[in-house]
């Protein structure tokens, strides 16, 4: 393993580690890497070269993508028999809550055209 992988890699664990503290002591009903994520995200917005120390180990954790579902596909087995006793409302829940967020997606996206002047027709 390269340095660079390694520093990437400590530095994206530190994130979650740092989202997980503050999710836990504030209660916050947000996932701690969820939390972390955005704070790299800022952090990667406001310190150039940041990049550069993240990206060997962000690549190669996307290259290896489809090994992070195992663990949610025992999930799904595990509690199969709760999933068949209450397929309705897990539907109706995965249905609604697509729906909504093709909705909320579209308007976005509206919204961002409009800012940047695109949304205007070539006619006009």
């Amino acid at each position: 393993m390269s340095p660079n992988f390694l520093n990437g890699i400590t530095l994206l664990l530190v994130y979650q580690l740092v989202g997980e503290v503050i999710a836990r002591l504030m209660s916050l009903p947000v996932p701690g890497p969820v939390i972390g994520m955005v704070l790299l995200f800022l952090t990667l917005l406001l310190r150039n070269g940041l990049e550069q120390v993240v990206e060997p180990a962000a690549s190669a954790l996307l290259s290896h993508l489809s090994l992070l579902f195992v663990p949610a596909g025992v999930g799904v087995m595990v509690h199969f028999g709760r999933i068949g006793d209450q397929w309705l409302p897990i539907s109706a829940a995965l249905l609604f809550g697509t729906l909504i967020t093709l909705a909320v997606t579209a308007l976005v996206m509206l919204g961002v055209q409009r800012l940047m002047g695109k949304g205007r027709s070539d006619n006009a």
